[in-house]
C-alpha cells in the first residue's frame, strides 16, 4: 500500500522542461540585476536630493516616516534609505527616534516594488515592450551626459526587471495544473507558519523581499498557490528581511546596531500582527478574487502587503520615543566614545559615511581642543593625564583610515568636496595632536608676561570652543586671532632679537620666547583651519573653492 506524498508527482513533473525551469530561476536572477541597475540609477539621479529632503524635513518620527516612504519608493532600496538615516544619526543632523520614523517608513516604501509589478507587470504586459526599454536605456548609458546615463541606467533596470517577471510568468506556466496549492502546507495555523517560514528563507537567501513578493504573486497568477498561501508567504518575507538587519548588529557602530535591533524587533511585530490579520482580510478579499477571477488577486496580495505594514507603522509612530528609549537602554554604548559613529557598512554610502568621518572629526577636534585649553592653563597641566592626548591620536589613526576607504567622484560635486574637506581637517587635526606634545614650547609661555597674556587668549577661546560643544560658529574668532598672533609674533620677534642685542636676556632665552610665540601662532592657525574645514564637511550645499587669502600660512608648519 502506498503512502500519499505532498509532494508533486513524480510523473507529473517528467512533463515540466527542464529548460522552463532554468527560464524561472534566470527570471528570479533577472528581476534581481534589474533590481540593482534600476536602484543603481535612482540613486545617481536623485540622491543628492533625497538627503537633503530627508535632512530638512524630519523634524519628527511621523515626519521621517513620510519622507523614509517616500525616498525608498523613489530609489528603490531601503537598506540605501536605511544607511542614509544611520549615517545622519550618527552625525547627530537626527535624533534616533527621527531615524527610526524613517526606517518604519522605508517598510512602507519597500511595498511600491509590488505595486509596480502587480500593476505594470500583470495588468499592463509591460514585459512584451521592456526591450525596448533595455536596449533605449543602454544606448542612453552609453553615450549621454551625466543625467542622461543616469536615466538610461534606471531605464534599463527597469527594463531588465520586467523582463526577468516575463521569465519568471513563462517558466511558471509550466507548472499550472502540475504544481497546485494542495502541494502546498495546509491553510491551517500550522501550515501558516511553515508558510512563514520558507517565506522568510526566500528573502534570505535572495536578499531581497521584493524578489520574494514578485515570485508569490508569478506563482499566484498560475494557480500554483492560493491567497492565503501567498499571503503567508509576504508576511515570512517581510520577517526575512530582518536577518540582513540583524546581521548588522555584529561588530557595527552603535547606531548601526540600534537600528538593526529596532529593525528586527518592529518587522517581527508588524508580521506577528499580520498573521493574525491575515484571516479577516483573506474572508473581505477572497470572495471579490474569485467573483472577478485571478487578476485582482495580484493586487490584493499588494494591499495586504501595504496594509499590515501601515497599520504597524501607525501603531508605533505614537510610542517612537519610548521605543527608541528602550532599544538605547538594550544596546548601549561601548568602546571608545570617540570611534562610535564609525562603521564600515557605511562605506556602501559615501554621503553617509562621510557624515560619520564629519561628525567623529568634530568630536575629536571638541576633545582635542579641550586637552589643549588645559596645556596652556598652568595650574591644570600639572594635572593632565597624558593618555588623552595618546587617545586622541589613536583616533585620529583609526578615523583617517576610515576616511581614506571612503571613494567619491569628482561627478559627485558635494559629497566629493565634503569628502576633501574632511581629510584637510584630519590634516590640521595630527599638526595640532603633534604640537600639542611640544611640551618645551608650551613651557616657554609661562616664563615672559607677553606670551603669558597671548596665551591667555588663545585658552580662553579654546575654552569657549568646547564650552559650546561646536555648536556656535568660532571659526571667526580663531580666524581673527590668528591675524592678531601673526602681527604680535613680527613686533616680538624685533623686540626679542633688541633685548638680546642689548644683552638684557641670552640668545639662548630669546630664541625660546621666539618659538613660543611662533607655537601660539601656528597652534591657532591648525584650530582655525580645522573649524573651517569642519564646517565645509557638513555642508549640504556646494562650497566655494578656497581663496589665496585662507592659504598664507599653510606651508610654514
Amino acid at each position: 500500500m502506498s503512502v500519499p506524498t505532498r509532494g508533486v508527482d513524480v510523473a507529473s513533473m517528467r512533463e515540466i522542461d527542464t529548460v522552463e525551469i532554468l527560464l524561472s530561476v534566470g527570471g528570479v536572477g533577472l528581476f534581481l540585476l534589474g533590481m540593482i541597475i534600476l536602484t543603481e540609477g535612482l540613486r545617481n539621479l536623485v540622491g543628492s536630493s533625497l538627503r537633503r529632503l530627508v535632512s530638512r524635513y524630519t523634524r519628527t518620527p511621523a515626519r521621517g516616516a513620510a519622507v523614509g516612504a517616500l525616498t525608498t519608493a523613489t530609489i528603490q532600496s531601503s537598506s540605501a534609505t536605511t544607511v542614509t538615516a544611520v549615517g545622519f544619526v550618527g552625525a547627530g543632523i537626527l535624533t534616533f527616534p527621527q531615524g527610526l520614523g524613517i526606517i518604519f517608513g522605508a517598510n512602507i516604501g519597500t511595498t511600491a516594488t509590488g505595486w509596480m509589478v502587480a500593476i505594470l507587470g500583470f495588468k499592463l504586459q509591460l514585459g512584451q515592450i521592456a526591450m525596448v526599454f533595455v536596449f533605449a536605456g543602454v544606448l542612453l548609458r552609453l553615450f549621454g551626459r551625466k543625467k542622461l546615463r543616469d536615466i538610461g541606467w534606471a531605464l534599463a533596470g527597469f527594463g531588465v526587471l520586467f523582463v526577468g517577471i516575463g521569465a519568471m510568468q513563462q517558466g511558471m506556466a509550466q507548472f499550472e495544473g502540475v504544481v497546485t496549492p494542495q502541494h502546498f502546507p495546509d491553510d491551517t495555523l500550522i501550515g501558516r507558519l511553515q508558510l512563514v517560514g520558507i517565506g522568510a528563507l526566500i528573502t534570505l537567501v535572495t536578499q531581497s523581499s521584493s524578489v520574494g513578493v514578485a515570485a508569490a504573486l508569478v506563482a499566484l497568477n498560475a494557480g500554483t498557490i492560493s491567497f492565503p498561501q501567498a499571503a503567508a508567504l509576504v508576511i515570512g518575507m517581510d520577517i526575512g528581511t530582518t536577518f540582513t538587519a540583524a546581521l548588522a548588529t555584529v561588530g557595527g557602530s552603535v547606531a548601526m546596531r540600534r537600528t538593526g535591533f529596532a529593525h528586527v524587533i518592529f518587522n517581527v511585530m508588524i508580521g506577528t500582527m499580520a498573521f493574525f490579520l491575515l484571516d479577516p482580510f483573506s474572508a473581505i478579499v477572497v470572495p471579490l478574487i474569485m467573483a472577478d477571477g485571478v487578476a485582482n488577486s495580484h493586487i490584493a496580495l499588494v494591499a495586504f502587503h501595504t496594509t499590515f505594514n501601515a497599520v504597524g507603522v501607525l501603531l508605533i509612530l505614537p510610542a517612537a520615543n519610548p521605543f527608541a528609549k528602550l532599544v538605547i537602554r538594550l544596546v548601549p554604548e561601548r568602546g571608545e566614545p570617540l570611534l562610535q559613529r564609525l562603521d564600515t557598512r557605511l562605506l556602501r554610502e559615501p554621503a553617509a559615511a562621510v557624515d560619520a568621518a564629519a561628525a567623529t572629526i568634530g568630536d575629536i577636534a571638541i576633545r582635542l581642543t579641550g586637552i589643549l585649553a588645559e596645556l596652556l592653563d598652568p595650574a591644570k597641566r600639572e594635572k593632565l593625564d597624558e593618555g588623552q592626548l595618546i587617545g586622541v591620536k589613536d583616533a585620529l589613526a583609526v578615523t583617517q583610515g576610515f576616511v581614506e576607504q571612503i571613494r567619491t567622484e569628482p561627478a559627485e560635486d558635494v559629497v566629493y568636496r565634503r569628502h576633501l574637506a574632511s581629510m584637510h581637517a584630519l590634516d590640521h587635526l595630527h599638526r595640532l595632536a603633534r604640537r600639542c606634545s611640544q611640551e618645551r614650547r608650551i613651557a616657554a609661555l609661562n616664563t615672559e608676561p607677553r606670551l603669558r597674556r597671548l596665551s591667555a587668549l588663545l585658552r580662553d577661546s579654546a575654552a569657549a570652543f568646547v564650552s559650546a560643544r561646536g555648536q556656535a560658529d568660532h571659526e571667526p574668532r580663531f580666524d581673527r586671532l590668528r591675524s592678531i598672533f601673526r602681527s604680535q609674533r613680527r613686533r616680538y620677534r624685533d623686540r626679542m632679537v633688541r633685548v638680546a642685542a642689548q644683552r638684557q636676556i641670552s640668545a639662548y632665552t630669546a630664541l625660546q620666547r621666539l618659538d613660543g610665540v611662533r607655537w601660539l601662532h601656528r597652534t591657532t592657525y591648525h584650530v582655525w583651519r580645522i573649524l573651517h574645514h569642519l564646517r565645509r564637511a557638513e555642508a549640504e550645499t556646494p562650497t566655494q573653492p578656497e581663496d589665496d587669502e585662507r592659504l598664507v600660512d599653510v606651508e610654514e608648519d
